[in-house]
């Protein structure tokens, strides 16, 4: 009885075996390898787009956008000039782009006094720009004055961080 159930257990077995014929069954998937072995990016894609796009990559100087002004004056420091010629050189580069330069002051001075200022402080980033190569129909000019604060202490470490132009492009 034993021997029989060891020969039915065993043509169980090869019957479920022989069932499917090793052409008809779907193949396996492969792993396609050569991009990483040539040295393409691993990155996620959230870090693929980030690298793409140049203006969000933290890493790029075109990631940096302000602009920041000793107390009543509007020149761009030379610090701050190769980010202004980095931003000029994408837009020559990128003729559909377009900015805003965003002037702000720090709440001292009158209204009008502060959008004049504002202004000046945002032309004058335009200026290096046009400089570099940039068109003036890329570049939009504002004053926000004393409108629009970064910080709202009443003392210098937050008006340093109030006179400024912010960079901004098009949909962001």
């Amino acid at each position: 009885m034993q021997g029989l159930s060891v020969c039915l257990l065993s043509l169980l077995f090869l019957a479920g075996c022989a069932g499917q014929d090793v052409k008809d069954q779907p193949k396996a998937a492969v792993e396609d390898r050569t991009a990483t072995q040539a040295g393409a990016d691993t990155k996620p894609a959230g870090q693929q787009a980030v690298a793409a796009n140049p203006l969000k990559d933290p890493n790029n100087i075109l990631s940096k956008r302000s602009v920041y002004y000793d107390f009543d004056k509007s020149d761009v420091k030379d610090e701050y000039k190769p980010m202004v010629e980095a931003h000029a050189r994408y837009l020559t580069g990128n003729k559909a782009a377009k900015v805003a330069v965003q002037g702000n002051c720090d709440e001292r001075g009158s209204r009008e006094y502060n959008i004049a200022l504002g202004n000046r402080r945002a032309d004058s980033v335009r200026k290096v720009m046009n400089v570099m190569g940039a068109s003036d129909s890329q570049i939009e000019v504002i004053s926000f004055g004393e409108e629009k604060p970064r910080t709202t202490c009443h003392d210098e470490s937050c008006w340093k961080e109030n006179r400024r132009s912010d960079i901004v492009y098009q949909g962001e």
